[in-house]
């Protein structure tokens, strides 16, 4: 059986393909299958287990029972637009045009997948910051672009300028940019971010980001490229509302960009979800217009979710990076003695009842060997079951010692 082309790039992009061409399940499946199978806590996958706001829920729930089930406008409705609009101009001082500069998705993953499928010619480059969201790779093959990376450095994974400068060039079609940043939890500083739009200006590169994390920071705040001097016009941002209203499965993203750019993207967009998510699209416009102890809750309460885990795995003899922002805390396993986090993270659910995901899942060649000690662990869960993770992993500084 002959694999069709594009498939067999993006496979490849997202690391699908074994050598021999037959397809190889990814960490993440086989982490999730290991959790269901041993009863594990799973602190791999992304998600909360607790539900968002009342007054989210709610609204769906309205929106059903007055008949909002068939195909929204293919642009999104309408008082959705105008709420990211406003709570574009509200947080960040960004003004839109909500019916021309605003495009509703099924999810940011889509919005990524629109945006790259209509900006990349094959060859054009595309630079990301290593790690990176696995669906990265796989969408910049399947739009035929070449994936350039920057690796992020020392222990708040920063990019050095230099080699920011080194990656993007005339080649360079598009940056893309993650802030706050998966998996690795850190926030950009100012100054890379002023130094992207410097080169994006230079090179004549598009800038997109993936700003899924905007409202999930710990002290420090949320710059929005777009937000800055001569960077509008030529960005491409994206977010959703999984991650801030716990709605993840609901798969309800946005894109906000010139109108220019919004109709090229909007132009592949129709032909991969056409519309989604109803009912969805309502309440997504009513969580927000919530107060601002709303976002501020939720910011604080994930931090405070953050500080149990990375004390229980320092505890445990991790060492571990602060997390800025994110559902994600990076942690090495060197200091017990494994350095290899591939292995570790098979080995977790029997030492200590706990999923996780390697770092090196997230990256490729050279930089996966220079991350190989590092694990990814998730704390968007309950205080009580990062209690209980933690308390299990404390048994690792002893197992570490008989080893």
């Amino acid at each position: 059986m002959v694999i069709p082309g594009s498939w067999q790039r993006a496979a490849r992009g997202a690391g699908l393909l074994a050598s021999d061409g037959r397809s190889a399940p990814t960490i993440f499946a086989e982490m999730s299958a290991l959790a269901t199978r041993t009863g594990a806590i799973n602190l791999g996958q992304g998600f909360p287990d607790e539900d968002g706001p009342a007054e989210v829920l709610t609204a769906a729930v309205d929106a059903i029972r007055r008949g909002d089930n068939q195909y929204p406008p293919g642009i999104g409705i309408a008082d959705l637009r105008l709420a990211i609009a406003e709570h574009q101009e509200r947080f960040y001082g960004i003004r839109l045009d909500p019916d021309r500069e605003v495009l509703v998705t099924a999810g940011a993953t889509e919005a990524i997948a629109a945006t790259l499928l209509a900006l990349l010619e094959p060859g054009d480059e595309v630079v990301t910051f290593e790690p990176f969201y696995d669906a990265y790779g796989a969408l910049i093959a399947l739009a035929g672009g070449v994936h350039v990376t920057v690796p992020l450095t020392g222990a708040d994974f920063t990019p050095d300028p230099d080699a920011l400068r080194s990656a993007v060039s005339d080649r360079t079609r598009v940056i893309l940019v993650n802030s706050p940043h998966n998996p690795t939890g850190s926030v950009l500083p100012l100054e890379t971010l002023e130094l992207i739009v410097e080169l994006a200006h230079r090179h004549d590169a598009v800038i997109v980001t993936d700003e899924v994390y905007e409202h999930l920071t710990f002290g420090v705040p949320h710059i929005p490229i777009a937000s800055l001097p001569g960077a509008r016009e030529r960005t491409v941002s994206i977010s959703s509302g999984g991650k801030t209203f716990n709605t993840t499965g609901w798969k309800v993203g946005w894109v906000m960009a010139p109108a220019e750019l919004v109709t090229a993207i909007l132009a592949v967009k129709q032909f991969l979800t056409y519309v989604n998510a109803a009912p969805f699209q309502p309440a997504i416009a009513t969580g927000l217009r919530l107060g601002d102890d709303y976002f501020a809750g939720i910011a604080a309460g994930l931090q405070a979710k953050r500080d149990v885990l990375s004390a229980g795995l320092r505890t445990a003899g991790f060492d571990v990076a602060e997390s800025r922002g994110t559902y994600f805390v990076v942690a090495d396993a060197a200091p017990l003695g494994f350095t290899d986090a591939v292995d570790l993270c098979r080995q977790l659910p029997e030492l200590a009842g706990v999923v996780a995901i390697p770092l090196s899942a997230f990256c490729r060649g050279e930089y996966a060997a220079r991350t190989a000690s590092l694990v990814r662990f998730a704390f968007c869960k309950r205080v009580e079951v990062l209690e209980r993770a933690a308390a299990q992993l404390s048994g690792l500084r002893q197992r570490s010692t008989t080893r």
